[in-house]
């Protein structure tokens, strides 16, 4: 249903993001990362996170959450769990433009 990319023009890495919404819920959530093995972890924990989640809980979502999921990222990895995090919020912001929904986070 929507798809979210983002880049992180410091390093490079990019995460595509494409989530299925059903009743408010994200039914299915898969990706594409390019980039480091971090960044790639860090996408694929993000969809098994979200799946489920209301569409609040994703504008609720913190990139410290992502990270503690994966047992904690060093601070010069912490980027994939922010990319992560933007990678929602491009989700949310294109979902609320095509359904005409008020979005939170802009």
């Amino acid at each position: 249903d929507v798809v979210g990319i983002v880049q992180n023009a410091a390093c490079g890495d990019v995460l595509q993001l494409y989530v299925n919404v059903e009743d408010g819920r994200i039914a299915r959530a898969q990706f594409r990362t390019f980039g480091c093995a971090p960044a790639i972890a860090a996408s694929s924990m993000l969809t098994e996170m979200i799946k489920g989640a209301t569409l609040q809980q994703l504008h609720e979502l913190k990139k410290e959450a992502v990270a503690d999921a994966l047992g904690g990222l060093s601070p010069m990895k912490m980027h994939c769990s922010v990319l992560a995090v933007d990678a929602v919020k491009a989700v949310l912001r294109n979902y609320a433009d095509q359904t005409e929904i008020p979005n939170e986070t802009t």
